[in-house]
């Protein structure tokens, strides 16, 4: 069964060897990435460890202890190539090529995803669409086509797409993410509320959007009670 992760488990070499990075330092690759490439179009050719950290609400020494992950990047006193660093955190993240991505389920999340830009901007296309509604088949969406399930497996190989957003009901998600992987896709983001049982080879990150709230709601409470 394929484990609910990202791409923190994947080996990455550091200054004392291969080791495994956390979903956390991932995520905050994605950080600095998000907060450099303003820099990097604002002319901003160095950038120092405490700026990123000050940016982000960390440490210095968090900064560079992620960022030597990366490589031999910058020298003590001088700061990060900005564009040498954001190169490196692409390599990293695995978007330094474009990835094809299908989307299952074209009800009103994935519609509010097709018009998120940033996707393009991140090296994300999004290639196919595919819903069970016989009222949906056919139409476009985005520019793009709405195809049935039965197409998975033609249009998947047509399109290139190795990754998936799933957002179709809770009872229909299982069904449906595993023709994905049959058509041949490589990784599924989940929206539906419900944990999926698939191959180990497959990459899958879980999004509930219910728990993410009741983990807001938790805090917000515990900052009214503190």
């Amino acid at each position: 069964m394929a484990r609910q992760k990202g791409i923190g488990t994947r080996r990455a070499a550091g200054n004392g060897g291969e080791t495994r990075l956390s979903r956390a330092a991932v995520g905050r690759f994605s950080l600095y990435l998000r907060h450099l490439e303003p820099f990097e179009r604002e002319g901003v050719d160095t950038v120092s460890s405490r700026r990123l950290a000050q940016e982000l609400g960390l440490t210095d020494a968090q900064v560079r202890k992620d960022i030597a992950f990366l490589g031999s990047l910058g020298h003590r006193g001088v700061g990060y190539p900005t564009r040498d660093l954001i190169a490196a955190l692409r390599r990293r993240l695995g978007i330094d090529r474009q990835w094809n991505v299908a989307v299952a389920g074209v009800g009103n999340l994935a519609r509010a995803l097709l018009r998120y830009r940033g996707f393009k901007q991140q090296g994300f296309r999004i290639v196919a669409l595919f819903d069970a509604d016989p009222a949906q088949i056919g139409r476009r969406v985005e520019g793009l086509e709405v195809h049935a399930p039965d197409a998975l497996g033609r249009i998947i190989g047509q399109s290139g797409a190795e990754l998936a957003l799933l957002t179709v009901p809770a009872d229909a998600a299982q069904g449906v993410a595993d023709g994905l992987v049959a058509a041949g896709i490589r990784g599924i983001l989940n929206f539906a509320p419900v944990v999926l049982r698939l191959p180990k080879h497959i990459s899958l990150v879980a999004v509930d959007l219910a728990i993410q709230l009741e983990q807001l709601a938790f805090l917000v409470d515990r900052q009214g009670k503190g």
